[in-house]
C-alpha cells in the first residue's frame, strides 16, 4: 500500500442502492463532511418516485452523486470515477455511469440469487462473474456480512443491523478520500439522542468499515484532495429547498413584515414547507392547508392583510392555483408563487427534473394575466432569486414566480452566506390617508404604475376587493370597455416597467460577440458553463448566456442576441424559453432538447456545439 495518499484535482462518486439501504443519507453525509472539509463540489439526488418501490428491483433503485475537488466545480460530473452498488440491480441501473477503468465496490451479498432474479437476471448470469465488470477496478466487499460481524454483541435484530450497512460504506469511503469522521458521529448522536443503542451501532458500523479500508489492504491507493481556494467567507453546504426557504426568511426580515406561507405538500416543493417550520422565531407561520386552492388563497389573504405572502407547489399544484393567481394578480397584491418543477404532464415523473412549466408560469392563466417570472441557476442561487422574487413583489405591488426545478431543489454546494447588512432593504410603502382628506385611491399609482398597500381596517382607507374590473383610480366595480382596455394594458406596462429596475444581462463566459450564443436557463447552468470552458479552451467560438430573469426579459438582451450569428437553447422540455424567444426578438435560435427526467451532461452539450459550428462554418464557406 502507498505509504502517502495520491493527489487529486477532483473525484467523482455515486452511490447506488435499494430504495431502503440509505444511500441518500449516505451521500449527505459524505456532501456535508466533504463541503467542511473546504472541497468545491456539485450533487445530484437520483431516486424513484414510490415511497418504497419494489425492493430489490430497477424500478426500486436510489442513487446519490457527488462530483467534489479542489477546482471549481460546477455540475455533479458526466460519468463517476467510483460505483458503489448495494446489489445487483443498482449494478444494472448505474453501471453505464462508471467510466471505463472505473473503481467498482460492490456488496457481494447483493448478488445472490434472489438478488440476481429480483434485477431481471437469472442465476447462471452475475454480472460479477460473467465478464460484465472485468474493464474496471471491481472491489467485493460482503458489505452486509461484516455489519452484522460488528453489531453481533448489540442486541439489536437482523433487520435493525442491515440498516446500519451504509455507514459501513460511508466509513469505507472516509478512509479511502481521507476524509474525518467527526462530524457524521456528533450527528448520529443528535439524531439518535433518544435513541442511544440505534446511535451506538451506527457509530460502531462507521469506525468498522474505517478499520476495513485500513486493514484489508484490499485499496491499492488512498486518495487526497485538496480544500478550493474558495472566497473567503463562511460557508456551509446547503440544498436548493434550504436556500430557497432561508431566502423567504430574509426577504420577510429585510421588508420588516411578517412571513405567511399557505402550501400543500407536493414533492418536490415539500421541504420548503419543513424548514421554513423551523423559524417561527422570526414571525414566520406556515399552514398546511387541505389542498392546493386553499394553500394559495390563504397566502393571498395574508397578502391582503400586509404580509409577505408565499405559496408552494409543483406544477400539478400550480396548475390548481391558476384562478386565484389571476384574483391576486387583479388585486395588484404581492405575492410568492414557488414552483419547484418536475417531469409531467399530470404526476409524471414527481421525482425527476424538468424545465416544462416556463410556459405555465407565463401564460397560464385566463385573460391577459402576465406576472414576473424569475429562476435560479444553482442549489445556493435559490437563496438569491427567491429573495429576489420577494423584492419584486412586494416592491412593485404583484404575484411573482419563483421558477425552481428538482436539480436544484435536491441537489448540493458550499454557500458562502450573507451577513444581514449585505442584502439590500426592501421597500415596502403602505396607503396612507389623504392629505387633503380626500377619499382614498387605491388605483393611483407612482412612475413605475405601482399602486399603494392598503391595511384593512385602516380608517379612511376603505375599498372594494374581488376579481371584476375596477375602476382607474377609484377602484370601484366598472364595466366600462374602455376601462377595461386601459386597466389590462396598466397592469401589463407595470409588469413591462420591472426591467428597468432589474440588472442588465451579462455574458457569462466567451466572447461579446461571435459565431454561436448558448442561452440557458434554470438548473442547465452548471452543466452548460462546464461544456463552454472546454469548448473555448478547445479554441472554438463559442458564448454563454444565462437568464435569471425570464419575465420581463433584462432591457438589453436582444441587443445581446444579436452579436451572434446563431442562438443555441439547450432545455429540459420540448422548446419552451425558444418560443419566447423567437416570438420577442426573431433571432434564428436552435433548440437541444432533452425530456427524460434526467439533466444534461456535458458530452451532449459539447457534441451539440460543434454540431452547430460545424454547420456554420460550412456554410461561411
Amino acid at each position: 500500500m502507498a505509504s502517502q495518499p495520491t493527489q487529486l484535482d477532483e473525484v467523482t462518486i455515486r452511490f447506488a442502492g435499494d430504495s431502503g439501504d440509505g444511500m441518500q443519507l449516505t451521500g449527505m453525509q459524505f456532501t456535508q463532511t466533504t463541503a467542511l472539509f473546504g472541497n468545491d463540489l456539485s450533487t445530484f439526488p437520483d431516486y424513484p418516485a414510490e415511497i418504497r418501490a419494489p425492493q430489490g428491483t430497477i424500478a426500486g433503485v436510489s442513487g446519490y452523486q457527488i462530483h467534489f475537488g479542489s477546482k471549481p466545480i460546477h455540475n455533479p460530473g458526466d460519468v463517476c470515477d467510483v460505483l458503489v452498488v448495494m446489489n445487483a440491480a443498482a449494478l444494472r441501473a448505474n453501471l453505464k455511469h462508471l467510466k471505463p477503468g472505473g473503481t467498482l465496490i460492490a456488496n457481494k451479498d447483493g448478488f445472490d440469487n434472489k438478488n440476481l432474479r429480483l434485477a431481471g437476471l437469472d442465476d447462471a448470469r452475475n454480472p460479477l462473474t460473467d465478464g460484465t465488470v472485468e474493464s474496471y477496478q471491481v472491489f467485493e466487499i460482503d458489505i452486509t456480512k461484516m455489519t452484522r460481524e460488528a453489531l453481533k454483541e448489540s442486541g439489536l435484530g437482523t433487520k435493525e443491523i442491515d440498516r446500519s450497512k451504509n455507514m459501513f460504506v460511508l466509513g469505507l469511503l472516509y478512509w479511502l478520500y481521507n476524509r474525518p469522521m467527526e462530524n457524521t458521529i456528533q450527528e448520529l448522536k443528535s439524531k439518535f439522542v433518544k435513541k442511544p443503542d440505534i446511535a451506538e451501532a451506527n457509530i460502531k458500523v462507521l469506525n468498522a468499515g474505517w478499520a476495513y479500508g485500513e486493514t484489508a489492504e484490499l485499496f491499492p491507493n488512498r486518495y487526497q484532495i485538496a480544500p478550493a481556494k474558495l472566497k473567503p467567507g463562511r460557508y456551509r453546504g446547503i440544498m436548493g429547498n434550504q436556500a430557497t426557504a432561508i431566502g423567504l426568511v430574509a426577504a420577510s426580515q429585510k421588508a420588516r413584515l411578517p412571513l405567511f406561507l399557505g402550501s400543500y405538500p407536493i414533492t418536490p416543493a415539500s421541504d420548503i414547507l419543513h424548514e421554513l417550520s423551523k423559524y417561527k422565531n422570526f414571525d414566520v407561520r406556515t399552514f398546511q392547508a387541505e389542498d392546493e386552492i386553499a394553500g394559495i388563497t390563504s397566502a393571498i389573504g395574508a397578502a391582503y392583510g400586509g404580509h409577505l405572502g408565499v405559496t408552494t407547489s409543483s406544477g400539478p399544484g400550480v396548475a390548481l392555483k391558476t384562478e386565484a393567481l389571476g384574483l391576486a394578480f387583479m388585486l395588484e397584491l404581492p405575492l410568492v408563487v414557488c414552483n419547484i418543477q418536475r417531469g409531467g404532464p399530470s404526476t409524471g415523473l414527481p421525482t425527476k427534473t424538468e424545465q416544462a412549466d416556463l410556459l405555465q408560469a407565463l401564460y397560464g392563466r385566463n385573460g391577459e394575466t402576465p406576472i414576473p417570472v424569475v429562476a435560479p441557476c444553482t442549489p445556493s442561487d435559490c437563496f438569491t432569486m427567491v429573495f429576489e422574487a420577494a423584492r419584486i413583489a412586494l416592491e412593485h405591488m404583484t404575484p411573482v414566480f419563483f421558477l425552481s426545478d428538482a436539480y436544484l431543489a435536491n441537489g448540493s454546494e458550499p454557500w458562502r452566506f450573507p451577513a444581514p447588512d449585505d442584502l439590500p432593504e426592501i421597500k415596502v410603502q403602505f396607503a396612507k390617508l389623504e392629505a387633503d382628506g380626500g377619499r382614498h385611491k387605491p388605483y393611483q399609482r407612482n412612475n413605475d404604475l405601482v399602486r399603494q398597500w392598503a391595511i384593512p381596517g385602516t380608517p379612511g382607507l376603505e375599498h372594494r376587493i374581488g376579481g371584476i374590473e375596477k375602476e382607474d383610480v377609484t377602484g370601484n366595480i366598472s364595466y366600462d370597455p374602455l376601462n377595461h382596455e386601459r386597466m389590462v394594458k396598466t397592469r401589463a406596462e407595470k409588469v413591462k416597467r420591472i426591467a428597468l429596475n432589474i440588472p442588465l444581462q451579462t455574458v457569462d463566459q466567451g466572447p461579446e460577440s461571435g459565431k454561436l450564443l448558448l442561452l440557458s436557463w434554470g438548473g442547465t447552468y452548471g452543466i452548460i458553463k462546464a461544456a463552454v470552458a472546454d469548448l473555448l479552451e478547445e479554441g472554438h467560438q463559442v458564448a454563454h448566456v444565462h437568464l435569471r430573469y425570464l419575465n420581463p426579459f433584462p432591457r438589453n438582451l436582444g441587443e445581446i442576441l444579436g452579436k451572434y450569428e446563431k442562438v443555441l437553447v439547450p432545455e429540459l422540455n420540448n422548446g419552451q424559453l425558444i418560443k419566447v424567444i423567437r416570438d420577442q426578438f426573431l433571432v434564428p435560435a436552435q433548440g437541444l432538447n432533452k425530456i427524460q427526467g434526467q439533466p444534461f451532461t456535458t458530452t451532449e452539450i459539447k457534441d451539440k456545439v460543434r454540431e452547430v459550428l460545424k454547420e456554420l462554418n460550412s456554410v461561411n464557406a
